[in-house]
């Protein structure tokens, strides 16, 4: 949503080793031990109902290259609101979106846009052409893994913490790997690659912190290299599971409404 192995290390290992019987190389690690780790990873995802974060956002495409500072609210399963501020604080515009509806308020002019969600719409409101969930889950600083947890991956690792975790897909021709330190169960790299090992999708955590117990970044870079778009978050403030109503915006009588 990379590639870190120490090669000379393991030449050194074989090399050493190899007129004895064949041994587990210490940078292996049993296949029953991804299954675990993903488990651990996607507790620690679920364990966030709702998410509400300040910061700034930036945003990069071949159309532009912008920055302003934000309020994301998330309440799951799928709703996310945006609040863009200007200078001063002055509020611009904000964005609510479902996985099935959208409303996007533009403050400054008074105009509406609302309708169904799909990848179109999404560029139109936040300028990047980035899904729905994965919106949802970069926003939170996590990647969602439901669908690795029964497969088993290649595992290195890269120091006494730092494991790569590798699943080919060879249907979809491409390989997706996670870096991760085991210790604090925190996610470190995200990417995703073709089978050539030309990186298509990126995505890096950093600055994590602990909120109400659960470690999260509050710095978060995605890149979608294939279709030349990033997307960099930098959160000041992290609130977590104490949303309670529900997620709306509020339009004026005035406002002038575009159905799309």
């Amino acid at each position: 949503m990379k590639k870190v192995i120490l090669i000379l290390s393991s030449i050194i290992i074989f090399s050493t080793f190899y007129s004895c019987s064949v041994t587990k190389s210490v940078e292996e690690v049993e296949s029953p031990s991804a299954e675990r780790i993903v488990k651990r990873i996607e507790a620690n995802r679920r364990k966030i109902k709702s998410f509400v974060g300040t910061g700034t956002i930036y945003v990069f495409t071949k159309e532009l290259n912008t920055k302003s500072n934000f309020k994301v609210e998330i309440k799951k399963p799928d709703s996310l609101k945006i609040n863009f501020f200007g200078p001063f604080g002055i509020e611009l515009a904000s964005a609510l979106i479902t996985q099935k509806d959208f409303v996007f308020l533009d403050m400054i002019n008074n105009k509406v846009m609302k309708g169904k969600t799909n990848s179109e719409t999404i560029k139109n409101v936040l300028k990047v052409n980035f899904p729905h969930d994965e919106i949802i889950d970069a926003a939170t600083g996590f990647v969602n893994l439901t669908n690795k947890i029964s497969l088993i991956p290649t595992i290195t690792k890269n120091d006494e913490s730092l494991y790569e975790l590798t699943y080919p897909d060879s249907s979809n021709k491409v390989i997706t790997k996670i870096l991760l330190d085991v210790e604090s169960m925190r996610l470190q790299k995200y990417f995703i690659t073709n089978l050539n090992n030309k990186v298509l999708y990126q995505a890096e955590y950093n600055d994590y912190q602990k909120v109400d117990n659960v470690s999260i970044p509050f710095k978060i870079e995605i890149q979608d290299l294939e279709n030349n778009q990033k997307l960099k978050i930098e959160y000041r403030k992290i609130e977590i599971n104490k949303l309670n109503d529900k997620l709306k915006i509020e339009i004026p009588d005035d406002a002038s409404v575009t159905e799309i």
